[in-house]
């Protein structure tokens, strides 16, 4: 009789939202601090007068804030769009500016990553690798070794913390190692991991990292880039010398207050909300093994040991022809969950991460990707998975 009322009360509400790996909701604490610098601080923060001054002083705050939480120095910090500009900087500076002529990745990347990579390729006629990957979606680090033994040129290595599909996890600080311990220069994606997971980019040898406010309940269109002091990276955007240098045009005070307050919130409260929501997916997780038979976890999602707490790709047991109904019905439902990243939501091709890995049968079943926050509940996990029992059912 419980499920039955939860069933009804989350049908007539109609909106429940799984799809935090895409964009988190923002917190209220941020929209306040934020809507305070646009009332009050509005002057350009490359104007010496007072106006200026204030609007420079909150970014610079903000910038060391940053940095005390990296355990890194301030100067490391460059504000950007998000993350998708901070890996192009990295990356086209890496090879334009820093000398790089080999690139390797995985086919795992973000396509922040990979159609960069490509660019560059066609552009600068780099070479461009890509590490193996195992059968459950690890990068394999011994090709890795046996691929950055094989050639003196100077190369960049770029591989993701997090996964942002199938939530998998590289260990940062042994690939960080490996790479440096052959010369290479290491670019890794952190976006669906700072915020999450507490890192010490002091300690641990990496170069370039980017980052996105809008994962972790701050704003969207600000994030940051790492960048190792005197890596001799140049500007991506060029104009002005905000960013000292690094990125010209003028800042969003505002989205970089927003982006502060929002990293200083989600560490604060990283613990307890970290305990919160693991506890939902393994909840997820248990209540669609008990109720839906021949479900399927992608890559290392199930294992909290192995994959990030916020998020699990499932795959379905449900033909390839209805399979073309799953999402719009869950939609209808007021589900809102993803077959992949939300970047390439319009592509017919199917998600790159799993085709990757997976079996050719595997890959004719509909694999959804459910990503949790402190704002989801068991409730309405238990709609959801009456939702999908019912529709494979039908």
């Amino acid at each position: 009789m419980r499920n039955y009322f939860i069933y009804f009360n989350f049908a007539r509400m109609n909106k429940v939202y799984f799809d935090s790996a895409a964009t988190t909701q923002i917190r209220e604490e941020v929209i306040d601090r934020m809507t305070q610098v646009l009332k009050e601080t509005y002057g350009n923060p490359s104007s010496t007068h007072s106006h200026g001054r204030s609007a420079k002083s909150q970014i610079e705050q903000a910038r060391k804030t940053v940095a005390e939480i990296l355990n890194v120095k301030a100067s490391e910090i460059v504000f950007t769009s998000g993350g998708t500009e901070a890996d192009n900087l990295a990356l086209n500076s890496a090879v334009r500016d820093l000398g790089v002529q080999r690139i390797i990745t995985s086919r795992l990347e973000h396509h922040a990553v990979l159609y960069t990579v490509e660019q560059l390729q066609e552009c600068f006629e780099i070479e461009v690798e890509y590490v193996d990957v195992t059968a459950c979606g690890d990068i394999d680090l011994q090709n890795l070794e046996e691929r950055l033994k094989a050639s003196q040129k100077k190369t960049l290595v770029s591989l993701m913390h997090v996964n942002n599909e199938i939530g998998n996890m590289l260990d940062l600080q042994e690939t960080a190692e490996l790479v440096k311990s052959h010369g290479a220069l290491f670019h890794s994606d952190t976006v669906q991991s700072i915020g999450h997971f507490k890192l010490d980019l002091e300690k641990i040898p990496v170069d370039f990292t980017a980052v996105s406010a809008h994962k972790f309940h701050g704003p969207k269109g600000v994030g940051f880039a790492f960048v190792r002091r005197n890596s001799g990276l140049k500007p991506l955007i060029f104009g002005g010398e905000q960013e000292r240098g690094h990125r010209a045009g003028t800042e969003g005070v505002h989205n970089i207050v927003g982006l502060e307050e929002a990293l200083k919130l989600a560490y604060a409260n990283l613990e307890e909300e970290r305990d919160y929501v693991l506890s939902l997916k393994a909840y997820f997780v248990e209540q669609l093994q008990q109720h839906i038979n021949g479900v399927k976890f992608n890559g290392t999602c199930s294992d909290p040991e192995k994959s990030t707490y916020t998020l699990i790709n499932v795959c379905l047991p449900v033909s390839a022809e209805k399979a073309l109904m799953l999402l719009f019905q869950l939609d209808l439902k007021g589900i809102s969950c993803s077959k992949g990243s939300a970047c390439q939501s319009g592509s017919d091709q199917g998600s790159h991460v799993l085709n990757a890995f997976l079996s050719e049968e595997d890959l004719k079943k509909p694999s959804l990707r459910f990503s949790f926050s402190r704002y989801n509940t068991k409730e309405e996990i238990d709609y959801v998975v009456k939702t999908l029992k019912d529709f494979i059912e039908s």
